[in-house]
Order: C-alpha cells, then structure tokens, then sequence
C-alpha cells in the first residue's frame, strides 16, 4: 500500500487528510508543523530540528507539505530527498515556496517536487501516480435523464473534497445550467485556495465548469451519434 504524507500548519491539510482517507485506499500519516512560524528562519535545520514533529512521516512514499514557509519547505525537502521519498508535493505556490532552491534538492536527491497553487491542479507523474490517480485534475462521468443531471460520477476529484460535494449537488440540475453551476458550488466551497484574484478559487470554479460541460457535450454527442 502507498503511503501518503501529509504535513499540516493549523487549518491547512486536515480537509485533505479527511478526503483522501474516505476516497483512497491510502495509508496516511500525518506530521505538523506549528501554526505561527517566525517570519524569517536564519537556521532552518536548526529550528526544524527542535520542533516536536513527526519524523515518521518521512517513511512516505509520497509527502504532501503545508508548511507554506520559504525556509521550512526547503528543509522538509531536503529531509525527505534523504530518506527516499519518491515525491514533494507542496502547495500555496512560488509566493510560499523558493522555486530555485526545490530545483536544486529535486535535482541532487532525485525526488520529484512539485510547486502548485491549487491542489486541484497536480500535474501526473509516475513518482505521484498512486495519489492523482484518485486525486487532481477532476475527471467526470455524467448521467442525464429527461434533461437534467441525474448523476456525476466522480472518478477523480479535489482532495479538498469540492468535487464531491458538487457531483452530489448538481443533481437534478437542467443540462444547460450545469457548469455555471458547477462552477458556482466550487466558489462556494470552503476550500483554502487563495481568494480574491484570477487564480486559486476561479482557477478551481473554472477548471470544474468546463469538466462538466465536456462531459454534457460528450454524453449527447455520444446518444446522438
């Protein structure tokens, strides 16, 4: 079984961590990092190594970090690339990761890094196979009757979980209405993507509304053919 590891600071990861043990089959272990970190960390290995963390976490094969600190994350990298973890996958984007720097440790340790601003948009590799497999870019399968939404089947969703909960609200909603709807149920979503601006949660609300309306337009096309 593939293991997942999840470092989580305050409020960021949990809603992950509750997606992927209720969607997947895999196993999890959880690692935290203190919610209120200093600004600026002159000794990064110093610090991490007197916080009281989980160094468990590093036995996964694939780790997802929340640490969301230009000077923590580096030092998680590097640990990780020493004990064999296969892949980083680190959220909050450029402004909360030192792109240069990931490159270098992805480079020296051979571990995949992967720097995105929306969970929803993790790119497939086979180092992550085992998570997009369930989890990124959503992957739908509608089902219509007399007009309406009769059923989305999700075969890959949000880790936050957003997906899932749309496909079970779109139900019952006319075909023309889906996807602005669809996008609508994303926005609303208490997801933590970044809010305000043209990427995090409109990139999300986006990304679902055109799913939905390609699978509409290839469940007609498909009945009419």
């Amino acid at each position: 079984m593939t293991k997942l590891g999840v470092i989580v600071r305050g409020k960021y990861g949990g809603r992950l961590i509750e997606t992927v043990r209720s969607r997947s089959d895999l196993e999890v272990i959880v690692a935290e990092v203190p919610e209120h970190l200093p600004e600026l960390i002159d000794e990064p290995e110093e610090f991490f190594s007197e916080l009281d963390f989980n160094e468990k976490v590093f036995d996964a094969d694939i780790i997802i970090t929340y640490s969301l600190h230009p000077d923590i994350t580096p030092q998680i990298a590097k640990i990780a690339g020493e004990a064999g973890v296969g892949a980083l996958i680190v959220p909050g984007g450029a402004a909360k990761a030192p792109i240069r720097e990931l490159e270098e440790i992805s480079s020296k340790y051979g571990i995949f890094i992967e720097v995105d601003d929306i969970c929803c948009n993790i790119a497939s590799d086979p180092s992550t196979d085992a998570f997009t497999s369930f989890f990124g870019n959503p992957v739908l399968d509608v089902e219509v009757k007399d007009g309406k939404i009769s059923k989305v089947n999700v075969i890959r969703g949000a880790p936050c979980g957003s997906t899932w909960r749309m496909a079970d609200a779109l139900v019952g909603t006319p075909v023309e209405e889906a996807g602005a709807k669809a996008g609508l149920l994303i926005s609303q979503y208490p997801c933590r993507a970044v809010r305000g601006n043209m990427g995090g949660i409109h990139e999300s609300s986006e990304m679902h509304k055109k799913v939905i309306d390609a699978s509409i337009k290839k469940l007609i096309t498909g009945l009419s053919g």
